[in-house]
């Protein structure tokens, strides 16, 4: 590949990477999007029930693993990341949620100013499409963004009894998870549009390719090219590209910080360690690595309503073949249509545990499916106060980057996932839910005081895979911020971060949305105009939070 240039390189084609492209060649610039990995087409991808599919493949999946995590006994789990047009979004679960208004709020307290929940829910609207949702309240919700939004049909009957168990428990249901009440169970959106995935790719990247200022090049990201301490492109296995404007990475929380060590910006005495030459001394880059971990609470069922009979090679087979030819059954959704999040115990002002239901008794990445039928939640902490870390394993560019959670490190999250683990055990003891247990299979029956809980957890617990915080926003005289709130790196002109790795903290959110509208809103910064007017509503937060848990 001969020398390419653009007013604005952008080092990854996934969730906040598309939309930065779509933004920029919408206003006329020239953009040219670097991804190492391939083509989205397939129905691997597309089908919404095959989702268990590209994660672990290497043709899609950056195929990472943590380092030994001694608060997981040791393990070592799986940290997928896409590679692949779409990215992430291309690869995930596809469930849509945003977050609580009060998570945006501690970014602006943390540093990032323009970044409280009035300054970022306008954004959130303008690129939500969401769809037969008619309770949806404008002020919250957008209707005509490129991200479609659609809800499940609650088809499977296990869906209305989890929901009404919750309710019978004294949950009261949420109308909207992503609306003005959070707390609360209900209906969970995705990311799925007429039967099959809609990922980043399909909302940004091929309406940025399809106005001609937009082209993709596949290659790996070698380093980022600083001159007079300016960014001035992108060193790639295929050749240099030249930035006419400026080099923006969105390569997810473990790669955009591995870029920029790469590049000579960070913790200068580990880049040494590697023979590179300092550019800016960023402490804070790899640092506040964050992620959500969840456990599956299983039960065996007592009727054979749960999704196991599609679970099987021929029921596979079958479910491919009407997918293909309709685009419905079962592998038109992605499963994960109801859920929630609840206060772990009275004191806690808004959501700290999020709840996920499903209606099979499988792990998320599709190995270990339980015997017969059954179903799980997947409950864990939102807010853990564990912080981990990313590091360069060598300075080749090809070698992956060290990755260290340190989950379960501290009492706070042993206490909030005891609390979770019965929470959703009383949700199934309730008459609603109870009809369709046979026995719970994990953590088991004889699993029921705290020591038995935390090896459950510490045997068994698995990420979310939602991982943020490695090249985090805040004040430029913040020595540990990489990034200022217009997602400038700190100490190099030209080169902006625009992806989870630039969140303070993690979101009571699965991250795609969130990292979608950084996105967008660093599209706005880049092209020098005024961020879109704050909004002017609350969300609803209980009057006796101080003293009551439901």
């Amino acid at each position: 590949m001969s020398a390419m240039e653009a007013d604005y390189v952008i080092v990854g084609a996934g969730s906040a990477g598309c939309a930065v492209a779509w933004r920029l060649a919408e206003a006329g610039r020239s953009v040219l999007v670097i991804e190492h990995g391939g083509t989205d087409a397939g129905p691997l991808i597309a089908m919404p029930g095959a989702l268990s599919l590209p994660m672990g493949m290497a043709r899609y999946d950056w195929g990472y693993r943590t380092e030994p995590e001694p608060g997981l006994d040791g393990r070592r789990l799986a940290a997928p990341r896409g590679k692949v047009l779409g990215g992430s979004s291309a690869i995930n679960g596809m469930v849509w949620v945003r977050g609580h208004a009060r998570d945006y709020d501690a970014w602006r307290e943390a540093g990032a100013e323009g970044w409280g929940f009035a300054d970022v829910l306008p954004y959130f609207r303008r690129l939500e499409g969401l769809s037969d949702v008619p309770a949806a309240d404008p002020a919250w919700r957008g209707t005509e963004g490129p991200v479609r939004v659609t809800r499940g049909r609650l088809e499977n009957p296990l869906f209305g009894a989890f929901l009404e168990a919750a309710r019978q428990a004294g949950y009261a249901p949420s109308p909207d998870l992503n609306g003005e009440r959070q707390e609360g169970m209900g209906a969970l959106e995705r990311t799925v549009w007429r039967g099959r995935r809609w990922s980043a790719a399909d909302a940004y990247l091929r309406p940025a390719r399809a106005t001609g200022r937009c082209r993709v090049v596949r290659a790996l990201a070698r380093r980022v090219r600083i001159e007079d301490g300016r960014a001035t492109g992108v060193e790639t296995d295929r050749g240099f590209v030249a930035a006419r404007g400026e080099v923006v990475l969105a390569a997810s929380a473990f790669n955009s910080p591995k870029l920029l060590m790469l590049s000579g910006i960070g913790p200068a005495a580990h880049l040494a360690e590697h023979g590179i030459e300092t550019v800016a001394d960023r402490p804070g880059v790899g640092e506040g690595l964050q992620d959500h971990l969840e456990v599956y609470v299983q039960w065996a069922a007592r009727r054979p309503v749960s999704l196991r009979r599609h679970w099987s090679l021929f029921g596979r087979a079958l479910a491919g073949a009407r997918w293909l030819a309709t685009r419905g059954g079962p592998g038109g959704s992605n499963q994960f249509e109801a859920g929630g999040f609840l206060r772990s115990r009275a004191g806690v002002a808004w959501p700290d545990l999020m709840i996920h239901f499903l209606p099979l008794a499988v792990r998320y990445d599709g190995r270990a499916a339980a015997p017969g039928h059954g179903f799980q939640a997947h409950v864990g902490p939102t807010r853990s106060p564990a912080r981990g870390r990313v590091r360069l394993r060598s300075g080749d560019p090809a070698a992956p980057p060290t990755i260290r959670f340190a989950y379960m490190r501290g009492e706070g999250d042993r206490e909030t996932f005891r609390a979770g683990i019965r929470l959703v055990r009383e949700i199934a003891a309730q008459p609603a839910l109870a009809d369709f247990v046979a026995r719970e299979i994990a953590p088991g029956p004889e699993a029921t005081d705290d020591a038995a809980l935390d090896a459950f957890v510490r045997a068994h617990a698995e990420s979310a895979y939602h991982p943020c915080g490695t090249c985090r926003m805040g004040r430029r005289d913040d020595p540990r911020a990489v990034v200022d709130p217009e997602v400038r790196v700190i100490g190099v002109e030209g080169l902006r971060v625009a992806d989870s790795s630039t969140f303070p903290t993690i979101p009571n959110a699965n991250l795609n949305a969130t990292a979608i509208m950084v996105g967008e809103k660093a599209a706005d910064h880049l092209l020098g105009r005024a961020p879109l007017p704050a909004a002017n509503v609350a969300p609803w937060t209980p009057a006796d939070w101080r003293t009551a848990q439901r």
